[in-house]
């Protein structure tokens, strides 16, 4: 492991007084005023920054990666505002270029389209290849007749739409899953290009919540070299068994990884998405996934076993049956989302030690469609700093690919509720800047002897930005360097 010391630092979170840096194998060793600490050997990397700006590492506290990866090389439909734009450049792909197997797009919004999505559109969009378009949200799939009969065979099981040509939620899951079943060598060299587009955004940790259980996966990658990313990988009910029978705890490395890799939390979904309109809120509408007593259960059973419940609830109805369920079996963890909260259960994060697991662009992209579907409610939408007043730990993430994986974009949306010139939405709720930065982290807002050395160098005090500039200076953050236990995975020129 190569010594690095870096000279003429600014530590965020700090007077900012120029300092000298040094890391011994993979540590921070020592911290001293600009121009007084020595290289620990000859082979000490030495790197003078001109006094840049020193942070932790950022870190993205739910993705799916693979997915992410996938998207990055599918349709991008997200600005069709009509299911008609959407067949429309369907077609278009198709005129102008081979597909193979599968026509895959992605980001289709329909909470504002003026007519709904329609099965006849795609058909003829794509009349001789299955064709499917994923939600942003991924909790739906637009399907033409070919792909849903390719993927019943596949799953196993006929999978039924209406004359839209829509499934929803655990069918759209199992379409995804199917869609994401690419050969290994194909998949990881997607997924190493994603993990180095991340190193360059500062990003040196993800919580990996595929939902095909990926630490095996993640194994395979870092063994052949795909080392910038620390992953904690999550488990869905599906694979509970199997993780419990390997003895596999949250928090467990995986040996032969070199700490980059770990088990990570158990994940299960209790209701659907604002986008899709599933998400299950207290007047009625939505769906829930499980029933109180199957929850407490299945929670209990993963908890039993060393597995830290990560709970997934958009509606308000939704997240107080996870707070219930989190005060049934007495365990902390986290609720995934949280967008939509009735006011008595925010003191109940700080209570019972659940974190609030937000995605804040998630405001900006469905601000509308809250405003359509969550008329009246919307003071109590992504509800960020209400949950800091109350005491929540608050962490940050993108849901990639429903919003990119860029922790920059996040910061941006927490503090400034804004987004490409429109005025703030609900500006009463905007996060603190240091909220924001603490969440986008491992927790840590500076840096200090003792420290893993998981670092991102940076041009700017990113707090200083957050309280002061416009937020979208912060959401093009350039970053200088990227590092994990003092090793470089992102460096600018």
């Amino acid at each position: 492991m190569t010594d690095l010391l870096l000279r003429t630092v600014r530590r965020v979170g700090t007077s900012g007084a120029p300092a000298d840096v040094r890391i011994v194998d993979g540590r921070v060793t020592a911290v001293a005023p600009a121009g007084t600490l020595d290289a620990a050997g000859p082979d000490t990397d030495v790197v003078h920054t001109g006094g840049a700006w020193l942070g932790p590492g950022l870190v993205d506290h739910h993705v799916h990666f693979d997915q992410w990866a996938l998207v990055r090389r599918r349709v991008d439909v997200s600005g069709c505002a009509s299911a008609e734009a959407t067949a429309d450049l369907l077609a278009e792909v198709l005129r102008t270029g081979p597909v193979d197997g599968v026509l895959v797009g992605h980001g289709y919004r329909d909470g504002l389209w003026p007519r709904p999505a329609r099965r006849e559109l795609i058909d003829r969009a794509a009349p001789r290849l299955p064709a499917v378009v994923i939600s942003g949200d991924l909790h739906a799939v637009w399907c033409n007749a070919l792909a849903l009969e390719r993927f019943s065979a596949e799953v196993g099981r006929p999978l039924m739409a209406g004359d839209d040509g829509v499934l929803r939620e655990q069918d759209a899951f199992d379409v995804t899953a199917a869609l994401s079943r690419v050969p290994d060598a194909v998949l990881d060299g997607y997924v190493t290009d994603a993990v180095e587009a991340a190193a360059a955004r500062g990003v040196t940790r993800i919580v990996d919540l595929e939902m095909r259980f990926g630490l095996d996966r993640w194994t395979r990658r870092v063994h052949a070299g795909t080392d910038g990313l620390r992953v904690a990988s999550g488990v869905y009910p599906d694979e509970l068994d199997d993780v419990v029978a390997r003895g596999l705890r949250t928090g467990d490395v995986v040996p032969g990884t070199r700490g980059l890799l770990t088990m990570g939390p158990f994940k299960v979904i209790t209701d659907g998405s604002l986008g899709t309109r599933t998400a299950a809120t207290a007047d009625g509408e939505g769906v829930l996934a499980h029933a109180f007593d199957d929850l407490v259960a299945m929670v209990r059973r993963a908890v039993d076993a060393g597995l830290v419940p990560a709970v997934h609830a958009i509606g308000d109805r939704a997240n107080t049956l996870a707070l219930d369920v989190f005060e049934a079996v007495g365990t902390r963890g986290s609720i995934e989302h949280a967008q939509l909260l009735d006011g008595t259960d925010l003191e109940r994060f700080a209570r019972l030690g659940v974190v609030a697991s937000v995605q804040p662009e998630h405001a900006m992209d469905d601000r509308d469609i809250a405003d359509r579907h969550w008329a009246g409610v919307t003071d109590r939408a992504f509800p960020f700093a209400a949950l800091e007043r109350a005491g929540a730990t608050l962490r940050l993430g993108s849901d990639a690919p429903v919003a990119p994986l860029d922790p920059w974009v996040g910061m941006a949306a927490a503090v400034g509720r804004d987004r490409g010139g429109r005025e703030p939405w609900h500006p009463e709720q905007r996060m603190s800047a240091l909220a924001a930065w603490r969440g986008s982290t491992d927790g840590r807002v500076s840096v200090a002897v003792g420290d893993v050395a998981d670092l991102v160098l940076l041009p700017a005090d990113p707090l200083a930005v957050a309280t002061t500039e416009p937020s979208d200076l912060l959401r093009s953050m350039p970053v200088l360097a990227t590092a994990i236990a003092g090793r470089f995975t992102h460096r600018s020129a």
